[in-house]
């Protein structure tokens, strides 16, 4: 039997070494051995993209400057879009069935609406960033108002530092008002259930489709007519806060369903009170989705016109008391600006949206830093602190053994009467 394992063509006793059987990687002829391709993308996916792409852009350049008089580039995008799908189809159908055909149509066309809103959102922000190129240049643009400005001086006078206080100072009160009515509205919709939990509920997500318009009206009704407080920025973050209540809720109790009940269920079993499970085990377990939740929120209101033009008003100058006094916001600073005939203007007017969507980048960085850990996950700074607690508890272990009294000879250690308490256990410190 060794005989004809050592004759077959696969095996080959290495050299120097009588008795060992190895096989050889490769063929029959000794050649080495080629690697499967486990990707999913293969050369013809490739050529039936390229050439799907290049004849639908050709076939729309066609139509649309010999064939037919259009202009509209909306259309161009639409129709080569189709057209792609189409002559991409018919390419891999040429070497695939026609489930599989399907399936890549699919992929290629959830795929392409993919790089179409993303190629969207780019061009926005571009666009946006090379309008107000001429205006962020200038420093005085960050650190001065429009009260001495006019419409025809040159954009090295002026600013918006108006509009960036009031923007901060709005949101500020706004989170401190909803952030904690929307997770303890969650919590409650979450851990009391019941009739009044589903009514509840049932208003909330009818207030997710609220107009802005009339929750500017509504604070402008209540607040500014009946109560008889002044237009001021506190009531446009009320405003601002009436709209951003309920994503903040709806989203909130999504997330904390999502904690599984046998986290619950243990925590229960080891004698904590509802409260303690909600507090120590639900909401650090969902932290990360209820910080999702309040950047929803926040998206909502920070952008938002209407309700501050109704409950602030508008001024060109600095107002850094929310309580008294009109004060506008980067929103309905763009608004007003780039409603102008006069380019400086316009230009700031598009500084101030720049400065808008880098104030919304901040916030969500600052959001992930603070609810992007895991549960459960320590920062270094709590990590080093268990290690010195665990240390600590150590030596304490160690110093209480040496004080106590040693046993008598010729008895065990633990068989001690019950005065002397149970053996020492010998605790290792953390590392």
């Amino acid at each position: 039997m060794t005989e004809l394992v050592e004759q077959h063509p696969l095996h080959k006793s290495t050299a120097g070494q009588t008795g060992t059987v190895r096989p050889v990687a490769g063929d029959r002829d000794g050649s080495p051995e080629v690697r499967r391709n486990t990707s999913s993308v293969h050369a013809s996916d490739l050529l039936a993209l390229t050439g799907a792409a290049v004849g639908s852009l050709a076939l729309t350049v066609l139509l649309f400057v010999w064939i037919a008089p259009f202009d509209s580039v909306l259309g161009f995008v639409v129709v080569a879009c189709l057209l792609f799908l189409g002559v991409y189809a018919v390419l891999v159908s040429f070497d695939e069935s026609g489930v599989a055909v399907r399936d890549k149509v699919a992929a290629v066309l959830w795929q392409s609406l993919a790089v179409l809103l993303l190629a969207a959102l780019v061009m926005v922000v571009v666009y946006t960033l090379w309008r107000g190129r001429s205006a962020l240049v200038h420093l005085n643009f960050f650190t001065e108002d429009m009260s001495r400005t006019g419409p025809l001086q040159p954009l090295s006078d002026g600013g918006v530092v108006h509009a960036i206080v009031g923007t901060l100072e709005q949101i500020a009160i706004s989170l401190a008002i909803t952030v904690p009515l929307g997770l303890a509205c969650a919590v409650f919709l979450n851990e009391v259930p019941g009739r009044y939990a589903r009514f509840v509920r049932t208003i909330v997500e009818a207030m997710t489709a609220l107009p802005s318009i009339v929750a500017g009206l509504f604070i402008y009704a209540t607040v500014i007519l009946i109560l008889g407080f002044d237009k001021s920025g506190f009531a446009a973050a009320l405003a601002l806060g009436v709209m951003m209540l309920p994503i903040i809720i709806r989203a909130a109790d999504v997330v904390i369903r999502l904690v599984p009940g046998s986290l619950r269920e243990a925590s229960y079993a080891l004698g904590a009170s509802q409260w303690r499970t909600v507090w120590t085990v639900v909401l650090p377990t969902a932290r990360s989705g209820l910080t999702t939740a309040v950047i929803l929120g926040t998206a909502r209101g920070i952008g938002e016109t209407s309700p501050v033009l109704l409950t602030s008003g508008f001024t060109a100058d600095l107002n850094a008391n929310a309580l008294s006094g009109p004060q506008v916001s980067l929103p309905l600073a763009t608004f007003q600006l780039v409603g102008s005939p006069q380019p400086s203007l316009i230009a700031r007017g598009f500084g101030s949206a720049a400065l808008l969507m880098a104030l919304v980048l901040l916030l969500f960085v600052v959001a992930r830093v603070i609810g992007g850990r895991a549960p459960g996950e320590l920062t270094r700074n709590q990590q080093h602190r268990r290690v010195l607690a665990s240390r600590r508890d150590a030596e304490r272990m160690s110093r209480r053994a040496r004080l106590r009294p040693q046993a008598p000879e010729g008895r065990a250690a633990t068989t001690g009467t019950p005065s002397d308490g149970p053996p020492d256990v010998p605790v290792r410190p953390s590392e």
